[in-house]
Parts: C-alpha cells; sequence; structure tokens
C-alpha cells in the first residue's frame, strides 16, 4: 500500500515539476490537493526511512525550488511594471546640488504639429 502511495505522489511531483518547467500555474495549482492528499496518506502510515521517502523528498526539495525561482520571476515582472507605471506617470531630475525632484506628468499629453 505504502508503495502504491509512494508511486502515485512521484507521479504527481513529476507532473508539478513539467508544469513549473513550462509555466503554467494553472495546471499546477490543480495538483496542489492531491498531492496533499498523498502526503497525508504517507504520513498516516508512519513509514520512515525507505530509499522511496529518500527519493520523493528530493523531488519535493527540487519542485519547492523551481517554485521559489517562479515566484521570485512573478515579483520581479511584478516590480519591473511598476516602476515601468511609475516612469510613464512622472518625471525626475536633480538639480545643482543634487536634491532630485519628482514632476507628475500630464496623463494624455499630445503632440501639436505647427505648419
Amino acid at each position: 500500500m505504502s508503495n502504491d502511495l509512494i508511486k502515485a505522489l512521484e507521479e504527481v511531483l513529476d507532473l508539478e515539476r513539467s508544469a513549473l518547467v513550462q509555466g503554467d500555474l494553472d495546471r499546477l495549482g490543480n495538483m496542489v490537493p492531491e498531492r496533499e492528499k498523498l502526503i497525508g496518506a504517507i504520513n498516516e502510515l508512519q513509514v520512515l526511512d525507505s530509499d522511496e521517502l529518500i527519493r520523493v523528498q528530493k523531488k519535493v526539495a527540487r519542485n519547492q525550488a523551481l517554485l521559489n525561482s517562479a515566484a521570485d520571476g512573478i515579483r520581479a515582472v511584478a516590480n519591473r511594471m511598476s516602476e515601468l507605471r511609475r516612469v510613464r506617470q512622472e518625471f525626475s531630475a536633480y538639480d545643482a546640488t543634487g536634491q532630485r525632484s519628482d514632476f507628475a506628468l500630464r496623463q494624455k499629453a499630445k503632440l501639436e504639429k505647427r505648419a
């Protein structure tokens, strides 16, 4: 029984890794309940030290590292988008003393053509 649970968890972890590598966050979210159910069932059996569990633990650690990297990437994109929004909305300049001054930009500035 425990070997079947461990094998099923390994399959879920491999699919999870694939979803992480492909950036398929929707599919990844759908796997969480199954993974948690399998981990809970294995914990109830109180199987402690087996080669299979060591292998599964390595896969969990690998997936967690990928998940952390994905989260870092998402945060970096969000920060960059926020910075780009800020740049579009204000202009910064420094005076002769090195003090920074921020100037708000008009929202819909248009260029006027003159003949």
